[in-house]
């Protein structure tokens, strides 16, 4: 019945359509084409990928490189400073941009200096103070050669703090006016009303935070000394122009493999396996990002 009730579409509209559908299958296409082509780098022989014969297929199909990375310690090191960094980090970030965002949403007759603050924050949008201040910074706060070197510094994203704070100006005030006719403070309307109302953009800047985290290899090349400390990516950049034979902590049994390996395929099952983990995440978050973005983007 519905389907009879259904109005006609035109051949305009149905042409459209094919023609996006096409366009936007072509540049998923184009996206998946690199990750297929590493993961099949990963699975394929040493000599086959030295002869570039590896383009969407395994070509040899072993699993050397990834009993190396499984057995490497200096990988998995690597992989917790990253887990622990994205955990602390996305969590500082999160509440902080709350804490940040929910006074600057209300009205300057209840928060007055609210413009300036707005204004403070969008400018650090338009400037920066570059690479030597931020390195100084880090130094005379003790920060350097510690997990915080990496959390600390970007612990509250202007981007960030404007999205959440258009989203909590969408949201009614009469509710905010019937919990304080109830006798709740601030405090218990952020933290029982507007939190609980804001899923959308709190878990779209979560998303936001956990994947900087995860790729962010830069400050840790700048912050930390010892390649000890060193996250995911920072270890995965390091190993591009390493020599492999100069990796140490591999057992005696995973060396006489590895001359079954070579660099590329070394590297393609480390950098697969390092992106995983965000792989599993997006799709949980994924559902919450057009509503998260879009009413965040809208000025209220």
């Amino acid at each position: 019945m519905k389907a009879k009730n259904r109005i006609p579409e035109s051949k305009t509209y149905v042409t459209f359509r094919i023609i996006n559908n096409i366009f936007m299958g072509f540049l998923a296409f184009i996206c998946l084409v690199p990750m297929i082509n590493v993961l099949a780098t990963s699975f394929s022989s040493s000599l086959a990928v030295s002869a570039g014969e590896v383009k969407l297929w395994p070509i040899g199909f072993n699993l050397y490189s990834y009993k190396f990375v499984v057995s490497n310690s200096a990988f998995w090191r690597a992989m917790w400073v990253s887990v622990k960094r994205v955990v602390l980090g996305s969590t500082i970030n999160v509440i902080l941009c709350i804490l940040t965002s929910y006074p600057l949403s209300k009205d300057s007759r209840v928060f007055k200096g609210r413009n300036i603050y707005t204004w403070y924050i969008f400018i650090t949008m338009l400037f920066g103070g570059g690479l030597i201040p931020g390195y100084l910074v880090v130094s005379w706060t003790h920060l350097l050669n510690t997990i915080w070197a990496m959390i600390i510094p970007g612990a509250v994203n202007a981007w960030n703090v404007i999205l959440m704070l258009n989203f909590f100006r969408q949201l009614p005030k009469a509710l905010e006016e019937a919990a304080f006719i109830d006798g709740a403070g601030q405090w218990t309307i952020l933290w029982k009303i507007v939190v609980p109302l804001s899923k959308p953009v709190i878990a779209t800047i979560a998303l936001f935070c956990m994947v900087g985290h995860w790729n962010d290899w830069f400050s840790a090349f700048i912050y930390i000394g010892s390649p000890k400390g060193y996250p995911l990516q920072t270890y995965l950049y390091s190993l591009l122009s390493m020599d492999m034979t100069k990796i140490t902590g591999i057992p005696q049994n995973i060396m006489n493999e590895i001359s079954k390996v070579n660099n590329k395929t070394l590297t393609s099952a480390q950098v697969f396996v390092g992106a995983f983990p965000i792989l599993l995440v997006y799709p949980f978050l994924q559902k919450y990002f057009t509503k998260g973005i879009v009413l965040g983007s809208v000025k209220g």
